[in-house]
């Protein structure tokens, strides 16, 4: 069961929509019990990262979020704002991300580069995997996606790098650490290319 987390951010009939497609089981949590059946788990977003983390803690999913995914490593795949509160903290904002993979959250502007390229990143961009995994199955070369975002995952160990896309320079664009996947761009709005994505993950 695909379960994809509503704590008041995201397109989440986008996502439900994709994989009623894919004739994949999903399902929209609106509370701690809807998460329970959860084989796999999807945390979207958009917006601003403290206004996420509000959010998300009054939800009443943040304890049974980590329960899942720390305790009983249940898959999960942040998306946008979503990915980025995996973090510990982002320069956005003042609270503390939820910590799931080691890293900060970086905007594009604190790059020491001759011209910041215009913000937000807003477009189609390719997405390169730099590492295998099933996640990008066949989606190794060619692949591009829609992205929307002004801030970067600046993961603290390069192994967690799943993809990169380019913007000015190179920045991550996708993470991994164990069951916990993150993505920048917005695998529902990426046409064919997202559906694959969504689909790889529904099959990890």
């Amino acid at each position: 069961m695909i379960t994809i987390a509503n704590y008041g951010l995201g397109n989440i009939l986008a996502f439900a929509n994709v994989y009623k497609r894919l004739n994949v089981e999903v399902s929209i949590a609106e509370n701690a019990d809807d998460l329970k059946a959860a084989s796999k788990l999807i945390l979207p977003g958009v917006g601003a990262f403290d206004h996420a983390m509000t959010l998300l803690d009054r939800s009443g999913m943040r304890k049974t979020l980590d329960d899942l995914v720390l305790g009983k490593f249940v898959p999960v795949l942040g998306v946008c704002v979503g990915m980025q509160i995996l973090a510990r903290s982002s320069d956005e904002g003042r609270l503390p991300g939820l910590g799931w993979i080691e890293g900060q959250v970086k905007s594009f502007r604190s790059l020491d580069l001759s011209e910041t390229p215009p913000l937000p990143h807003m477009g189609w961009n390719d997405v390169r995997p730099v590492s295998s995994n099933k996640l990008f199955a066949h989606l190794e070369s060619g692949a591009r996606f829609y992205f929307l975002h002004s801030y970067y995952f600046n993961c603290d160990r390069d192994e967690d790098v799943l993809a990169v896309s380019s913007y000015g320079t190179d920045f991550s664009c996708a993470v991994n650490a164990r069951n916990i996947f993150g993505v920048q761009f917005h695998p529902e709005k990426s046409h064919h290319y997202g559906s694959r994505l969504l689909k790889n993950f529904a099959e990890l």
